[in-house]
């Protein structure tokens, strides 16, 4: 559960995100690819385009931090979506450090230990939804 503090952290700081939203999704895959390379065969399209499918389940995540149930059932599918392109559940953990790191990266001073507190329990809180949908 996440306060109304770590909420607008995470809204304020997505708002800096997406002015540089290409880096960010550049830095992300990059690392992910790094941390797990198996992870690799997962994407079949261009990287920039799927840079844009990040940010945008992203905005939809964070403009749903107020009311996020709803939002819960949109990841549990995309969850079952994952699962049948072969996305195994430990691997929302490489996500989960990829991401933190890439948002770090691209947030610098900005990201200070309240921010990274505040991505991390929403970050957290995608993957959940996203692994209830891989059961």
């Amino acid at each position: 559960m996440m306060t109304l503090a770590q909420r607008r952290l995470v809204r304020d700081s997505f708002e800096l995100l997406r002015e540089d939203a290409r880096p960010l999704a550049l830095l992300f895959y990059g690392k992910l690819f790094e941390m797990d390379p198996s992870t690799r065969r997962l994407f079949h399209n261009d990287i920039a385009q799927q840079g844009r499918k990040l940010m945008d389940m992203l905005k939809e995540v964070v403009d749903a931090l107020d009311d996020f149930q709803p939002m819960r059932f949109r990841l549990a599918e995309l969850g079952r979506k994952h699962a049948g392109y072969g996305v195994r559940p430990e691997q929302y953990e490489t996500l989960t450090a990829a991401l933190l790191w890439a948002i770090a990266q691209a947030l610098e001073t900005v990201f200070d230990f309240p921010t990274k507190e505040a991505w991390h329990l929403a970050i957290t809180s995608i993957c959940a939804a996203m692994r209830a949908g891989l059961e």
